[in-house]
């Protein structure tokens, strides 16, 4: 029985306006819920809400569908009724400057330790100076001070007053003491010695030897008395700088009492500050440090608190999406400032990344770009598994300098993370990287469409209204929304389906809003709808007019009226990112006997992909097992897409490769009025393909081009005509008989509609009839 056409009302399947439930999109609630994904907010739902180890999501899906948007909405939900995190402070470990110290704190509390902190040195360099400058601290000093004069002068005293008895004066002198024999209470001359009797001045010199032995042991222990003295003036220095501190510091304490380890801070504070008093003191010296203090002796950096994350006004727990997830930018990363020619780092330029921001809550991230850019995976993985951050310079990882560089205490980690990428991004992960499957246990499939009915229908609408209305686009007219539901079946391919992508969606708004604009109108309607897809065409279809151009003026050899023998009009569908269309393609065979079986000229010329050949080979396989089921198969055919210079992939041509064979077979001329497209298996049933639309409306313009004449048509499978959602020209050319569009189930049907002549079935010997095409 030969195929009728497809009645026209199958060609596209359009909207009711019943189903859209309002005028305009101003009259209507936004959508609250992400629509058509229920198994993917399962999923998201399930895995923010599960605290086991290595439960992080990965969102699987192409882009555009809306899955970042998904995932904020779930789990900003999650986050609000979250608590808020720890303040995390890295503080200065006085006793190695290279290993900082991190403080975690109550939300809030890391601000009010750093201010604190901050108030404290201030009140130290005015309250030190004063606590020295102060009228105990002056008796103090001075008690000790007397002490030790008192002491040297005792010492010189009674060596004097020895020295005396033994008739030797000591004399102090600008350059020290000295020891002099005296007479008549006055010191004798050189001279007066001289003239004494040799026993007497042995006597004298004996006496001043013993005596200048005493004067160098008293003068030795000068210099211990002076170091006594300094260990007494250092002592009574630590005992009121230490008051001074504790005074100071005594209402920041008690603030913080519940939290011992900001008390074991602020008491190893306190011993650095006693230490390094003289800091406090004014000198002549320039201004230092972030403080501005002018006249210190050196910086009083060290004593900051940098407060690495500040929660305190944070609400919930954090959400946080890193748009460049770079190593340091996930992890941190330690600064450095130049300094006289060289780099230097201490504590305070310690900058968080994103995985600390994240800390407690969740971490957003793109897949792609974290796997793009160097260690950033590696080190995203590191973290995840110790389940800390360690913020370690790639520098020193990679030994490439060898700058100053701190260690710091890492920090504990508490965090989910979401990536969004590709669905082959997933599977790749997941085959070549083992730690992959143990960090993100959890996948949200989002899918690429859902079911078109009367419920879901009236939910897109609604979501197109929420879009307007979130991006502030002129109300929509409820012809306008139901072109916009057609439009999304067609992205879908498939009448029976609706896509899910939201960016295209959403971009189709806002140029339908800017076309109203233009028009000066105060509603988007279906003609600017219209002009907004007529212009996306015309922005992207410049080489689908060349293509057009060439088949037209014959460059390209495709035949649109007559009959050829092994000849047949296949269709391919051209893919430019975004833009895709139909052409018409010539396929041509050869037949002869022999035993090489069919040869695929696209294989054999590398041009053929795999999926191509697969195709060859079922149609080898059908064409033997019908005709020659008990006997090899005396054949040596060619096929062949003529004037096709790229890469030839997929099966959609196996149906009118395999009647370009049977026409050089049989002889028997095909009708080129005519184009077929469709896979076929090895029973010879047409199988459905991709791009159908595209690959009609392909062969209809090169038709129209030369004219239409009524008979020319296209030949799809019957299962892809719940695919079909044609432009507006095709289906009116169907309804007018202009143009025709058949839908068959096996080849049979197709070689008759293209030789007009019954294609035969075999009888129960497996014999045709005569007169048939088999």
């Amino acid at each position: 029985m030969a195929l009728s056409p497809l009645d026209s009302a199958k060609l596209y399947r359009a909207c009711d306006l019943d189903q859209i439930p309002f005028a305009n999109s101003s009259e209507i609630e936004e959508a609250e819920e992400v629509l058509g994904q229920p198994r993917a907010l399962e999923a998201i739902q399930f895995g923010i809400r599960i605290q086991s180890e290595g439960y992080n999501l990965y969102l699987a899906g192409s882009k555009g569908l809306g899955k970042h948007a998904a995932v904020r909405k779930v789990i900003e939900r999650q986050a609000a009724a979250a608590p808020v995190p720890a303040d995390w402070c890295y503080v200065n470990n006085f006793k190695d400057i290279y290993r900082p110290l991190v403080l975690q704190l109550p939300p809030g509390r890391g601000r009010r330790l750093r201010q604190g902190g901050e108030a404290l040195i201030a009140d130290l360099l005015k309250a030190i100076p004063a606590a020295f400058q102060s009228e105990e601290y002056r008796n103090r000093a001075q008690e000790i001070s007397h002490e030790f004069e008192e002491r040297e002068e005792q010492a010189f005293s009674e060596l004097g007053d020895k020295a005396q008895e033994r008739g030797i004066a000591l004399i102090s002198t600008p350059s020290g003491y000295t020891l002099a024999p005296v007479r008549d209470g006055k010191p004798l001359a050189s001279g007066d010695f001289e003239k004494l009797s040799e026993k007497e001045r042995q006597e004298i010199q004996k006496t001043i030897g013993e005596l200048k032995e005493e004067l160098k042991k008293t003068i030795r222990s000068i210099p211990l008395w002076n170091k006594e003295s300094a260990v007494r003036f250092d002592a009574l220095n630590s005992e009121f700088a230490a008051v001074t501190v504790d005074q100071c510091s005594g209402e920041l304490r008690e603030e913080f009492a519940d939290l011992p380890p900001v008390l074991r801070y602020l008491d190893a504070l306190k011993e650095d500050v006693v230490a390094h008093k003289d800091d406090f003191l004014p000198h002549d010296g320039p201004s230092v440090g972030p403080l501005q203090i002018a006249g210190r002796h050196r910086d009083l950096q060290r004593y900051e608190v940098n407060v690495l994350i500040d929660h305190a006004e944070t609400k919930g727990a954090p959400v946080v999406y890193e748009a460049n997830p770079t190593y340091q930018n996930l992890v941190g990363r330690v600064e450095h400032i130049a300094q006289m020619g060289a780099l230097t780092t201490n504590f305070s330029l310690i900058k968080p990344g994103a995985l600390h921001r994240a800390n407690g809550g969740y971490l957003l991230i793109e897949a792609r770009k974290v796997l793009s850019n160097l260690f950033a995976w590696e080190g995203l993985k590191r973290v995840l598994q110790a389940r800390e951050i360690r913020i370690e310079s790639l520098e020193q990882m990679l030994s490439v300098v060898s700058t100053i560089s701190l260690e710091p205490e890492p920090i504990p980690l508490d965090v989910k993370v979401v990536l969004s990428g590709d669905r082959l991004l997933y599977y790749l992960l997941r085959e070549y990287d083992p730690e992959f499957g143990l960090l993100f246990k959890v996948t949200a499939d989002f899918s690429e469409s859902f079911e078109r009915n009367r419920e879901s229908t009236q939910a897109y609408a609604r979501l197109i209204a929420a879009i307007a209305k979130k991006e502030s686009l002129r109300p929509l007219e409820k012809r306008a929304v139901a072109r916009i539901v057609e439009h999304s079946a067609r992205l879908a391919e498939d009448g029976e389906r609706l896509s899910l992508h939201m960016g295209l969606l959403t971009d189709l708004l806002r140029e339908a809003d800017f076309w109203a604009g233009e028009a000066a109108g105060d509603r988007v309607l279906a003609e600017h709808v219209e002009h907004a897809l007529a212009a996306r065409v015309q922005r992207a279809d410049q080489y689908r007019e060349r293509v057009y151009e060439e088949i037209r003026r014959g460059t390209l050899l495709v035949d649109t009226s007559g009959k050829r023998v092994a000849q047949v009009n296949g269709l391919s569908v051209v893919r430019l990112a975004d833009f895709s269309f139909g052409q018409p393609v010539r396929i041509t065979a050869t037949a002869r006997l022999g035993e090489g079986g069919v040869l695929d000229i696209e294989r054999e010329s590398e041009l053929g992909g795999p999926l191509h050949s697969k195709g060859v080979m079922i149609l080898a396989s059908c064409l033997a097992g019908r005709y020659a089921p008990d006997r090899p198969l005396p054949l040596a055919a060619s096929l062949v897409f003529e004037q096709s210079y790229g890469t030839v992939e997929g099966d959609s041509a196996s149906v009118a490769e395999l009647c370009a064979l049977i026409s050089a077979l049989t002889r028997l001329p095909i009708r080129q009025d005519l184009a077929v497209t469709g896979s076929i298996n090895q029973h010879g049933e047409v199988q459905a393909i991709g791009g159908v639309n595209e690959k009609i409306e392909g062969f209809f313009d090169v038709c129209k081009a030369r004219g239409l004449h009524g008979q020319q048509g296209v030949i799809v499978p019957e299962s892809n005509v719940k695919h079909l959602m044609l432009r507006a020209d095709v289906v009116e050319a169907a309804a007018a008989g202009q143009f025709h569009v058949f839908a068959a189930g096996h080849v049979d049907e197709v070689i008759e509609l293209l030789t007009g002549i019954a294609a035969g079935k075999p009888d129960a010997e497996g014999i045709f009839p005569s007169a048939t095409v088999n």
